[in-house]
């Protein structure tokens, strides 16, 4: 059997830049084993599938570990994959998800996507792993947390790039991952986040933790618009818009592979 498969590049207008995705369409979904075994073998830190049903597509993010409920680089991977390649005739798609109906569309040279606002609150008493794992080579100014991340704010951005964390002490705060943040010298507000417990030791752009960063830099900030870029290795950014209950992540992306995926 032939799958079709694309790598993506996203959050960036440069190849070898941003967060790489794969992302495989289906036409009917395959077993869930193989499904996380092509996403190990991918070993990217996501490998999203979908599968059309009516006008909508129902999507699936995959690290090379387990299934997430929500992934921002891989929805506009797939997104750039269906809009630019498989139906250009598309102005925007609509994907069905477990976090909800996530909408993507054109804007311009950017892919704006319509994703849940998640406001985090504060942690007065984070884990001992939480702050023994990021080191004490820099001081932070307050945690906060959702569901399933830490918040991790500090007073700038050298600091955020500083962060050296002990991944083996993150990597016991599962299911959580951890965001570090401050505001930016270059952009509103920048940030690195890691999951290793997930198979991702850092995440090169991260657009799901910008739906509870963007809240919390618009609040602070006293604006509804903002520019983040994500300090990694590779490096990434987005602009984020606050709408009610909704934030608006936007970004470029760019293919860097296309080829097939052979599976007996």
């Amino acid at each position: 059997m032939s799958l079709p498969l694309f790598q993506v590049d996203a959050f960036t207008d440069e190849p070898f830049k941003g967060n790489p995705a794969a992302v495989c369409p289906l036409k009917a979904w395959l077993d869930d084993k193989l499904l996380l075994a092509v996403a190990a073998e991918n070993n990217l830190s996501e490998t999203a599938f979908f599968v059309p049903e009516g006008e909508q597509f129902r999507l699936r993010w995959f690290t090379p570990r387990s299934e997430v409920n929500l992934c921002g680089h891989a929805t506009l991977a797939s997104a750039f994959v269906l809009l630019t390649i498989l139906e250009p005739q598309r102005e925007f798609v609509s994907f069905v998800t477990r976090s909800g109906i996530l909408t993507v569309r054109r804007e311009q040279n950017l892919f704006s996507m319509n994703f849940p606002a998640l406001p985090s609150w504060p942690c007065p008493s984070p884990p001992l792993e939480l702050i023994e794992g990021l080191g004490a080579q820099t001081q932070h100014v307050s945690v906060l947390q959702i569901k399933d991340n830490y918040f991790v704010v500090y007073e700038s951005e050298e600091e955020v790039r500083r962060v050296s964390p002990d991944l083996r002490l993150v990597e016991k705060l599962h299911p959580a991952g951890v965001a570090v943040t401050a505001p930016g010298t270059q952009s509103d507000f920048v940030s690195r986040y890691f999951a290793p417990s997930y198979g991702i030791p850092e995440d090169p752009v991260t657009g799901s933790t910008h739906c509870s960063l963007a809240p919390y830099w618009a609040q602070r900030l006293g604006k509804t618009s903002l520019h983040a870029r994500q300090v990694s290795e590779r490096g990434g950014e987005l602009w984020c818009e606050l709408a009610g209950d909704r934030v608006m992540l936007k970004g470029n992306a760019v293919l860097t592979m296309q080829g097939s995926l052979l599976i007996e």
